[in-house]
Parts: structure tokens; sequence; C-alpha cells
């Protein structure tokens, strides 16, 4: 064990006493001497002389050779020095007095528990005890790790900092990504000093501290029998066993918690970047999800429609059960393929149910989508994709959808870069 224990401070009390030195009792503790020479130092306690101050020998005073002061006792009469009279004691009203420290205290052991002049020193005495040095201990290893590592002005300057982009609704993830070099200090300290209430921001501020009820589904379209063959979710980790390189894309929709017959958003990630792209349908039915699909396949070309999108993962919702709306022709004879999680089991899309937080921010549940636009739902994804993700380390989807994905996919559903401190993850963002 590193630290000394209450235990190995009582034997040092007890081989001091002993007149044991520093480098048996080091033996015997399996300790450095320079660590048993620090803690007798640091955690030696003063007892003075005598415990009424009255009775303090003039010898005490380190000044008494060299002292020249007169009258101090308000005699006027009285010519002799005060540091020679009989029958007063200048310790006593000297303002100057100052304690002649013992010359053995200043070589080890640097404490009188074993001095052979202990009874006719005049001197203070210091001890080691253990009981005193463990306290002693204890209470600096508490202080030091109390209160935060900050100054009121430094503090303030991360208020001004962090407080205005959370109540614009960004993470504070993303807001540490972007301002890391401004920070200094981590993000879990940055979580500590809001739940502190040192930050003008509150726990309210921060969109993980709200939790939704899971989404129900009310409405069901004509099952197509033998969907799932072959794409079933044991399906897919067989092809991903063969052929890992393949870039996946998630698929679900998000819809209003009860509203039913009314707008949703389908949405896809792209998981080699974590690029969302939502696309506002006038409800949760087939016929919609095919005309997004024949919107991408038609404008993108059949090679880069496949290129993007050559494995698609989704649930088994409705709106999804033709495997024909996805599994489009690539131009070389073979065809984009489709598969499906098992049912309840919306954590094998993980991703893209993670990056719906950031929708559910912005359009908290109940909240309805009817008076939306298409316009509305780029502008969200525009700021999702804006925001910095430690999972990417530090940078934004859309920085490494530009690299991955290409400008055709970025220029055919109008997605631009939000910059950093502009991104508003809050209800306000649709006005």
């Amino acid at each position: 064990m590193k630290h000394l224990t209450l235990s190995d401070r009582i034997r040092i009390e007890t081989m001091l006493e002993e007149g044991k030195s520093f480098s048996q009792i080091a033996k015997e503790l399996n300790k450095y001497p320079t660590t048993i020479s620090r803690e007798v130092r640091n955690h030696r306690s003063v007892v003075f002389h005598y415990s009424n101050e009255m009775t303090r020998k003039r010898s005490e005073c380190e000044h008494l050779g060299t002292c020249t002061l007169k009258s101090l006792c308000g005699n006027p009469r009285c010519d002799s020095l005060c540091s020679k009279c009989r029958s007063k004691r200048c310790t006593l009203y000297c303002k100057d007095f100052s304690p002649k420290v013992c010359e053995l205290l200043k070589k080890p052991p640097y404490v009188c528990n074993k001095c052979p002049k202990l009874r006719s020193c005049s001197h203070d005495f210091f001890f080691y005890r253990a009981k005193y040095a463990d306290d002693a201990y204890h209470e600096v290893k508490s202080s030091s790790r109390s209160g935060i590592n900050q100054s009121p002005e430094s503090l303030e300057q991360l208020d001004k900092l962090i407080s205005p982009l959370l109540k614009q609704g960004q993470p504070l993830s993303h807001i540490y990504l972007s301002h890391a070099a401004e920070i200094g200090c981590s993000q879990r300290t940055l979580y500590n000093y809001i739940d502190q209430k040192l930050f003008t921001a509150i726990n309210l501020d921060l969109p993980r501290k709200v939790r939704y009820k899971p989404r129900h589904k009310h409405h069901k379209e004509a099952e197509i029998p033998g969907y799932r063959e072959n794409r079933t979710y044991a399906d897919f980790e067989s092809y991903m066993a063969q052929h890992p390189d393949t870039p996946v894309v998630e698929m679900d929709v998000v819809e209003r918690s009860g509203g039913k017959n009314e707008n949703v958003f389908l949405t896809l990630l792209f998981r080699s970047c974590l690029l969302m792209l939502v696309f506002l349908l006038p409800a949760d039915r087939r016929e919609y999800v095919r005309e997004v699909f024949d919107f991408l396949y038609d404008n993108l070309g059949p090679e880069t429609y496949a290129r993007l999108f050559p494995l698609i993962l989704t649930d088994n919702g409705s709106s999804f059960k033709d495997p024909q709306v996805f599994e489009r022709e690539t131009g070389d004879g073979g065809h984009t393929r489709v598969y499906f999680c098992d049912p309840m089991a919306s954590w094998q899309k993980g991703r893209l149910e993670k990056n719906h937080e950031f929708i559910r921010y912005i359009l908290p549940k109940g909240r309805t989508f009817s008076p939306l636009t298409q316009e509305d739902a780029t502008q969200i994804a525009n700021h999702i994709n804006s925001t910095a993700r430690a999972s990417l380390n530090g940078h934004t989807p859309f920085e490494l959808a530009q690299l991955l994905l290409g400008r055709k996919l970025m220029e055919l559903c109008h997605l631009v870069s939000i910059p950093a401190d502009q991104v508003v993850l809050k209800p306000s963002l649709i006005k």
C-alpha cells in the first residue's frame, strides 16, 4: 500500500519512543527513510512548555541575547533591560516575543519523543503522535478533493461559453468537441459544474436529462408474404461476415406519439459517417416510402445509388415490407439488398435509434408534425449533421460524409454545414 495507515503511524510513534532511527523504522515498515522523515516533519504537533503562558521562562525568546527593550511593564522609573528583570518576565509583555527553537529539533528525528533533556528543557516541545498525524493526513486528503479547480474568473469565462450554447439546444458533447482547446477540463467535469449549479445553464438545459416513453404504432398495412425470406437479421450477419466492408444504411420512421394519418419522418443513417437524411412523408405508408426511393434512384442514377445504398437494414414496419421498393437494379446485373431486424429488437439498428434523440430535442413527443415542410426536415437534418461526435473523433457527420459519400447526395438533399456555435437543437429551431 502506498500511503501510511494508522497502524503504520502507531508503529512509527512506538519506535520513535524507543529511539530508533528513520532508517530502522523504514526497514521495519518496508518504506523509504525519506517517507518516514517527511511523515514525522509534516505531522508533528507542538506542545508549549507550560500550559499556563504566565509561567513562560525568559530563555524561551530567541531575541534574549540581543534585546534592548526597557519599561515593558509600564514602570517609567525602571532603567534596567527587561530581559534582565528578575521580578517581571518580559515574555508576558513583549509583542516581539518569539519562542526559541531547540537546536536538536533541526536534525533527525525532529521531535522530542526520546529526547534525554525533555525534563529540563525550557523550549516548546514537538511530539509525533500517531492519532494526531492520522487525523491531519485525512483532513488534508479530504480538503484537497473539495471545491472546484477553477478560479472565479475562469469559471465565469466557462459559463459565458457553455451556457448560451446549451440554451440553443446543443449537446454538451458537441460543445466540448468544438471548444476543447478553450475549455481546459473534461466533459465529465462540465456535467458536474452544471449539476452543482455553477453555470447559468441548469440540468433542464441538458437534452439527455429528459426521457420519453416508448413509441407505439397504430396502423398496419397488408403484409407481403415471404418478405423476410433470406432477409432476416441472421442473414444480414452472415452476409456481413463474408463482405465486412459493405456500407450499411439504417432506416426507420419517426412519428408523433399517438399521431395517426399525420406527417412522419423517414430517416436514413449511413453507418460509416453517421450522416442522417430526413424526408417528410404525409403518412407512414408504403407508397410514400416508394416515392422517396424513386426520387433517390432517378436522380442519383443506378451506379451512385448502388454505391450509396448497397445494403439497407430496417425494422418490420408495415411501410417497409415490400423489398422491391429498395432492391433496385445496379446496372451490372446486381441489385441492392435489404434486411430486416428481428421483431422487438430495435437495438439491432442502434445507431439510428440513438440519432433519433436529436430529433426529439427539436420535436419532443406529442408535438404535431402537421405544419412541418420538407424545408423544416432538411433544416433539422443540417443541424443534427453539423453536431460534432466523440465517436467520430470530434468531427461532424457532414465533414466525413463529404469524404465518404460525395457531394452529389449532399446537393440533391440540400445538405449544408452549420457553424459549430450556430447549431440549435431546441424546439426554437422550428418556428
